[in-house]
C-alpha cells in the first residue's frame, strides 16, 4: 500500500502557523508528501525546505487571489497538490496547516486504510474534529464548528478539493461515500497569541474579502479578543507528540468560565439536545457515510 500526503502553505511564518508539526503528524503514515508552496511574503519556502525530509516533494505555485467568492483559491491550490501525488498511491492523506494528527490513533488509521483499500464504493476516510481555543486546554464544543471531515481520500482523479478546501466532492458535485473511524484531527487554528491570531484572521479574511474590507473592519485592532466564542469545555486528552515543544513555548494566557453560554435561545436549546442526545439537529455534512 502506497499512502501520500498533501497540503498547501504560504505565509506559514508570518501568521505563525504549526505547518512543521501538522507535516511531521502524517509522516509515519506516508511515503511521500506534496507541499504546494505559494509565492508568499516571509521565507514560506526556505523554511519547508529546511525540515530537511526526504519524504518532502515541493511545488511551487502562485495563488491567484482573485479568488476571492468563498475561498475558491484554496480549493484551487489544494487540488494542485493532489494532482501532484505518484500516481501508484492508493490513499491520499490531507492534512491543513493548522491541523495535526495524533500518534495513538496510527493503528486505527493504517487498519482502514488496509481493510478499504480494494473497495471501490469507499471514496475516503471521515475523521473526527477536535477544535482548540484560546489555548491547549479548551475546545469548542458548539454547532458553530464542524465535527467531522474527511481527511483520507482515494487517489481518484474524479475527487477535488470543494469550495474552501474543508472537504472533497466527486464527479459533478457528488458528495464522497465514507467510512467513519474513530480518530481524531487536533484543530489548532485558533490557539496563538493574540497578535498572531489577529495576524492569521486578517491573512484568512484576505481569502474572501477585499482589502478595503480587510483594513475597515481591523484598523483598530491590536490583537485578537478571545472571548467572543459561543460555548467552551475543558480538554481533558493529550496532544500529539508533535506539538508538545510550542506547547512549552506558550507565551499567552487564557482562562474561560465554561459555564458561560454565548448563545441565544434557540441555540442554547439545541445545544443542550445535542449534549444530552448526541444528535445535532440540522447538521450539514459534506459527505454520505456508510454503514
Amino acid at each position: 500500500m502506497f499512502v501520500s500526503g498533501f497540503t498547501i502553505a504560504r505565509n506559514v511564518i508570518k501568521a505563525d502557523y504549526p505547518i512543521k508539526e501538522a507535516i511531521l503528524s502524517i509522516l509515519p503514515l506516508c511515503d511521500e508528501i506534496i507541499v504546494a508552496v505559494g509565492k508568499s511574503d516571509d521565507d514560506t519556502l526556505g523554511f519547508i525546505k529546511s525540515l530537511a525530509i526526504d519524504k518532502i516533494k515541493i511545488i511551487e505555485t502562485i495563488w491567484d487571489d482573485s479568488l476571492r467568492e468563498g475561498g475558491k483559491v484554496l480549493a484551487d491550490e489544494t487540488n494542485k497538490a493532489f494532482k501532484a501525488i505518484n500516481p501508484k498511491a492508493d490513499w491520499c492523506i490531507y492534512i491543513q496547516a493548522d491541523e495535526c494528527l495524533h500518534e495513538k490513533d496510527y493503528p486505527v488509521i493504517k487498519a482502514a486504510m488496509m481493510d478499504f483499500k480494494d473497495n471501490s464504493n469507499v471514496d475516503g476516510l471521515l475523521f473526527k474534529y477536535l477544535h482548540f481555543y484560546g489555548s491547549y486546554d479548551y475546545i469548542a464544543d458548539s454547532r458553530s464548528w464542524y465535527r467531522q471531515e474527511v481527511r483520507i481520500i482515494k487517489n481518484n482523479p474524479k475527487i477535488y478539493s470543494y469550495k474552501d478546501a474543508q472537504g472533497f466532492r466527486k464527479n459533478i458535485n457528488e458528495k464522497l461515500n465514507v467510512k467513519t473511524i474513530d480518530a481524531h484531527v487536533h484543530h489548532y487554528g485558533w490557539v496563538k497569541h493574540p497578535t498572531l491570531q489577529l495576524e492569521k484572521l486578517k491573512q484568512a479574511r484576505k481569502l474572501w474579502h477585499s482589502d478595503e474590507f480587510i483594513e475597515k473592519t481591523y484598523q483598530n485592532q491590536q490583537s485578537f479578543d478571545f472571548s467572543q466564542v459561543d460555548s467552551l469545555k475543558k480538554f481533558e486528552g493529550t496532544h500529539p507528540k508533535v506539538i508538545q515543544e510550542r506547547i512549552q513555548k506558550m507565551n499567552w494566557t487564557f482562562e474561560y468560565d465554561i459555564t458561560h453560554k454565548n448563545m441565544g435561545l434557540k441555540n442554547k436549546l439545541l445545544y443542550f439536545i445535542e449534549k444530552l442526545t448526541g444528535w445535532r439537529i440540522g447538521e450539514h455534512r459534506n459527505f454520505r457515510i456508510l454503514k
